[in-house]
């Protein structure tokens, strides 16, 4: 468990973009499994994109794929989420989650795999 900083929510424009930032506190992200789920009113939380540090590989959500990356700065510890051509159905709030384990595929994608959550950002796309 580690306390996650995640920021870079917003308003914006259907088509405009984001990027969220995240980075623990008080350690790296050596050997983790870090990104986004998101939740919106009425509807499940739903994986979005993680990133595994050790392999550097990315996984994205059918819904984000082609619009979203995902990346890191080793040097600054940060996990990013780059969020392009945003639609007004991308509205929800954004958490930040970690694992401190390189999760196998299998487990990515079950929010309940991840012992570390930020405290979410606002992101919200207007028509």
């Amino acid at each position: 468990q580690v306390q996650l900083v995640e920021s870079g929510g917003g308003l914006v424009q259907a088509g405009g973009s984001l990027r969220l930032s995240c980075a623990p506190s008080g350690r790296t992200f050596t050997g983790y499994t870090t990104g986004w789920f998101r939740q919106s009113p009425g509807k499940e939380r739903e994986f979005v994109a993680v990133f595994r540090w050790s392999g550097g590989d990315s996984f994205y959500a059918d819904s984000v794929k082609g619009r979203f990356t995902i990346s890191r700065d080793r040097a600054k510890n940060t996990v990013y989420l780059q969020m392009d051509r945003l639609r007004p159905e991308d509205t929800a709030v954004y958490y930040c989650v970690a694992s401190s384990s390189r999760l196998i595929v299998s487990r990515l994608r079950d929010g309940e795999n991840y012992d570390s959550w930020g405290q979410g950002t606002q992101v919200t796309v207007r028509d």
